[in-house]
């Protein structure tokens, strides 16, 4: 694995804010993946996925500092870094595409908005062929977060946690056991995690998503209750596609993850051949 240099992490914090490393490949590569989990996840959560590539993939994912072992203090701490651009640096020779989830997916969506709007745009500086956003929250407007949506978010985050344990481990944990770990979660996350999710969600209707060019694969499972904020991206993404998983849920690389590995596989293969990165982003 390879630490994001010069970063000064919360006292509490365990050394490592940003690990990138190489997990899976094909052989002859044609093309870099960067897989990154969401809020409370790990690189753990593509598991499924790494072992089973389309040819000519290199495969690397990044462990980020709001994954479960260090979500208290990133969201606890001061000024970030954009941890996007540092963990596309930490690629070598830079991905061709990222594969982004849940929180990750709108984390990526503000920094291509940004980047862009400021005439900087994030996927030509990388050589960024495409982009999959798995699972990701968005509003169009202001007015679509009522006063009482808060409540409604709280419960819906507190679903995903206790689904993400049982996509893991199946039948194997019963389900009062998985409900008391996923409040553990939570508790981990705590509330200035739970307020950075909370404000990443309530930017998305400024996001300058007309200005987001580089093609686009939106992945949600038909049964995520994002499902129709998913169609909704999909629409204001300019060179986006939708693909809704049946009977799938807020985690399709692991409940279909041979699904998920064909549809993106179908992603990469009509996607145009990339610019090469600049040298200072290699």
């Amino acid at each position: 694995m390879t630490t994001l240099p010069g970063y000064l992490p919360h006292p509490a914090a365990s050394p490592e804010p940003l690990r990138v490393g190489r997990r899976g490949g094909t052989g002859t590569t044609d093309t870099r993946l960067l897989l990154l989990h969401g809020l409370a996840g790990s690189g753990a959560v593509w598991d499924e996925v790494w072992q089973r590539p389309p040819t000519g993939l290199e495969i690397w994912t990044a462990d980020l500092p709001w994954r479960s072992d260090h979500v208290l203090s990133w969201s606890r701490a001061g000024e970030q870094p954009d941890w996007i651009e540092a963990a596309l640096d930490l690629v070598p020779g830079g991905p061709d595409v990222i594969v982004a989830h849940s929180y990750s997916a709108n984390v990526l969506l503000a920094s291509l908005s940004a980047r862009a709007a400021a005439g900087d745009d994030l996927a030509d500086r990388y050589g960024l062929r495409g982009v999959v956003l798995v699972s990701p929250f968005y509003r169009r407007s202001p007015d679509d977060f009522p006063w009482d949506v808060m409540a409604d978010m709280q419960g819906r985050f507190f679903h995903i946690m206790k689904e993400g344990i049982r996509t893991r481990s199946g039948e194997r944990i019963d389900p009062d056991l998985r409900h008391r770990m996923a409040e553990r979660v939570c508790e981990r996350v705590g509330a200035y995690g739970w307020l950075r999710f909370c404000e990443s969600y309530l930017r998305t209707p400024w996001l300058r998503t007309d200005l987001i060019t580089v093609p686009c694969l939106v992945i949600c499972g038909s049964e995520d209750f994002a499902a129709r904020e998913s169609e909704l991206i999909a629409t204001d993404l300019p060179a986006a596609r939708l693909h809704l998983v049946p009977e799938c849920g807020h985690y399709p690389m692991a409940e279909r993850a041979q699904q998920f590995v064909d549809v993106v596989g179908a992603f990469l293969d009509d996607l145009p051949d990339g610019l090469a990165p600049p040298e200072s982003a290699a």
